[in-house]
């Protein structure tokens, strides 16, 4: 029988698998956004399981949480520079962000 361990384990992952597949296939900058809260979400379940499974400590959820914290700056922060990239060449494109070069 599949233990828990290993099924968390394989949903973390699958996780990470699909948000790298988004973040190296997508075009869009929301969308490449998307795909780095996935492997941040990844990682953060990961803590949880090997904190519960493993040490029985709360090291693995103190650092889901950080995790957490640190994916909103990186979405306040991702955001407001997609904003200025969209107002200055009218699109939302990673591909021409290279126009941004003084």
């Amino acid at each position: 029988m599949i233990d828990n361990f290993q099924v968390y384990l394989a949903v973390g992952v699958i996780l990470f698998c699909l948000g790298l597949l988004c973040v190296m296939t997508r075009k869009s900058a929301i969308s490449v956004l998307m795909g780095v809260e996935l492997i941040l979400n990844s990682a953060a379940l990961n803590f949880v399981v090997f904190s519960k499974y493993t040490a029985g400590n709360l090291l693995g959820q103190g650092a889901a949480i950080f995790i957490i914290i640190l994916a909103a700056a990186e979405a306040a922060v991702a955001l407001a520079i997609f904003l200025n990239l969209y107002r200055t060449i009218s699109t939302a494109e990673v591909n021409r962000a290279d126009q941004l070069r003084g």
